[in-house]
């Protein structure tokens, strides 16, 4: 904490060098530690640089990392869906599908991962706006999950139903067509709440995709 103090009154600016010194000392934190959850806080809100935003990117992907390779996938994709790596999300994706889930779920993982990354809070209308700003990203996050997993038949189209859906609704972004994007969410019933897109669960049978 002493560090991030410092950081805070000089009121030092931003670098890799910097973020890349605090992913260290966050490595080295036991991961059961309170103090750990306070540090990333703390570490994060002084990475926006005052931006209002939920973090550097770049100290996201650190920590998203070290959090990989502690098999804690949850918190781990949290971050990386706040980070501009596309492509170690998908990665570890398939690691936490393949050694938490089953093979009826592989569709999942990876849903929840790309409807998290385009909408984090709030109604469709009002968020569309953060869809275009994250498509290339959960694209990224898509076209590498269904290419590496091993329960994934070459697509698309693609055998699971869902994977599809995705597929659609990253076409209708990809091509500015917003009205055809709204209407494949409705009729998912993403607006009346029957996705949750919130909720991660280390049981991968409770990934909080209400699919019908």
């Amino acid at each position: 904490m002493l560090v991030l103090e410092s950081l805070e009154k000089a009121e030092v600016e931003v670098a890799d060098e910097l973020l890349e010194n605090l992913a260290k000392l966050f490595s080295l934190m036991d991961p059961n530690s309170p103090e750990r959850v306070a540090f990333v806080s703390r570490a994060l809100k002084w990475s926006s640089g005052g931006s209002g935003r939920l973090g550097h990117p770049r100290l996201h992907q650190l920590l998203a990392l070290t959090l990989w390779r502690e098999q804690n996938y949850c918190e781990s994709r949290y971050h990386f869906l706040h980070s501009a790596d596309g492509e170690g999300c998908a990665h570890m994706l398939v690691e936490y599908s393949t050694s938490r889930g089953f093979r009826s779920e592989v569709d999942m993982f990876v849903a929840q991962a790309v409807l998290q990354q385009l909408f984090f809070a709030g109604p469709v209308i009002s968020r569309l706006f953060l869809c275009l700003k994250n498509k290339s990203s959960a694209s990224v996050v898509f076209t590498t999950y269904t290419q590496k997993h091993p329960s994934i038949e070459d697509g698309p189209p693609f055998v699971q139903p869902l994977l599809n859906f995705i597929w659609f609704l990253l076409l209708a972004l990809d091509g500015g067509k917003l009205t055809v994007f709204t209407v494949l969410y409705t009729l998912q019933g993403m607006e009346q709440g029957t996705w949750d897109v919130s909720g991660c669960n280390a049981d991968s049978s409770s990934l909080g995709l209400g699919v019908s």
